[in-house]
């Protein structure tokens, strides 16, 4: 999962790049030139979109088993569960007050 974030990030990072030259481009163009750098810019945004939606499935999928794991343990340790909640609870009370 984390990789497909640094990729997304990676895509993204890169994807800006090109949209600032393509702006940049747009600036000096007028006509024909203009209407292909907007057709590429637009190439380039659905490219991107259709990444965004071809990771939201894994990324709903790992959600979801976590969300089951966490469950499931939660049922099979209840009491652990509660002294892990109050330690956490008991940690964010002391860090917040510090501030």
């Amino acid at each position: 999962m984390t990789s497909s974030i640094d990729a997304l990030m990676t895509d993204f990072g890169a994807l800006l790049t090109e949209v600032e030259t393509l702006l940049q481009r747009a600036n000096n163009a007028s006509g024909a030139n203009a209407d292909a750098i907007q057709s590429e810019l637009e190439t380039k945004l659905l490219a991107a979109k259709q990444r965004m939606l071809d990771l939201e499935g894994p990324a709903a999928d790992a959600a979801k088993a976590v969300k089951q794991a966490t469950e499931n343990y939660v049922h099979q340790n209840p009491w652990q569960s509660i002294g892990i909640a109050a330690a956490v609870g008991f940690l964010a009370g002391v860090i917040l007050s510090r501030k």
